[in-house]
């Protein structure tokens, strides 16, 4: 038996005839298909040509073994080589901590300080913080200036003596001036009463002589120490000089004194007197009370 099914020899008319049997046709010859021509590697891109056989899975395959590139030898180009994965370190704190851990940290050391300067909150509340002591008032004294009296100021006046006229403009503490007859041009005279505080009486007077005369030729006193006059002054200092300068081209002679007297409370009031050296005699008389009158009321 050759294995096949028996045809035959009749045909049965009702039964359609089948045609050869496909295992007894010859084969088709195909004409050659260029896929399964062999396929010459194409050049290597970093010099030289690929050998036969060194296709995929050959020995030529992965990356270059030999180069003349600027990468050194044996080493196939970075674009084509996976690096290979960092080894994971230790704990690494994230970037975005580290800005918060720093506010946090500025947070923690404004705490500290303020709790620091606070005393803690225990001595706090147990004791709080005293009131600065305010600055001694001005003693009561039992003077009463008169009603023509020039208030200076922290309870001190003044009273001027009979011709002696307020200087409006002057803005520093008072001043009272005396002048020639029917006339207010120059002042023949001028005592004036300013103070200041939280300084020494000599630092006060000093700066006083010097602005004074500051553009005359001047002969300075020494400075002296005064007998304080009432419980509530601390300190009493004196200065005479005398000076002279040119005003349209007419050189004048002057005489002034300068004395400054500082009470408990802090308060210095001093005391500018200036003449011309030739009404001397007149304006001496005249500051002499006007001094008392200052005095009287500190």
């Amino acid at each position: 038996m050759s294995g096949k099914r028996d045809k035959g020899t009749g045909g049965n008319p009702w039964v359609n005839q089948p045609g050869p049997d496909p295992d007894d046709e010859p084969e088709e010859q195909l004409p050659p298909s260029p896929w399964n021509l062999e396929v010459q590697p194409p050049p290597a891109p970093w010099g030289g040509s690929a050998a036969p056989g060194n296709g995929p899975g050959g020995p030529g395959s992965g990356p270059a073994t030999e180069t003349s590139s600027a990468w050194g030898d044996k080493v196939g180009p970075p674009s084509l080589r996976r690096p290979p994965p960092e080894k994971k370190k230790g704990f690494q704190l994230p970037p975005l901590m580290i800005p918060i851990g720093a506010g946090l940290l500025v947070v923690a050391i404004v705490a500290v300080v303020l709790v620091a300067l606070s005393g803690g909150d225990d001595k706090t509340a147990q004791n709080p913080p005293s009131t600065p002591a305010s600055t001694p008032a001005a003693p009561k004294t039992s003077y009463q200036p008169p009603p023509n009296a020039i208030q200076v100021g922290f309870g001190v006046s003044l009273v001027p003596a009979p011709g002696w006229t307020l200087y409006t403009k002057e803005k520093a503490g008072k001043q009272v001036a005396i002048y020639p007859p029917n006339t207010t041009a120059d002042a023949r005279a001028f005592f004036w009463v300013r103070q200041k505080r939280d300084v020494t009486a000599n630092a006060y007077l000093l700066g006083i002589v010097e602005g004074e005369t500051e553009e005359e030729i001047t002969q300075l006193g020494a400075v002296r120490n005064l007998p304080c006059p009432k419980d509530v002054l601390v300190e009493c200092v004196a200065i005479d000089y005398t000076s002279t300068f040119t005003k349209n081209g007419v050189e004048a002679k002057v005489k002034g004194s300068i004395e400054a007297y500082r009470r408990k409370d802090g308060v210095v009031t001093a005391l500018d007197f200036r003449t011309n050296a030739d009404f001397a005699p007149k304006a001496e008389a005249d500051a002499a009370t006007m001094k008392k009158s200052v005095i009287d009321s500190m």
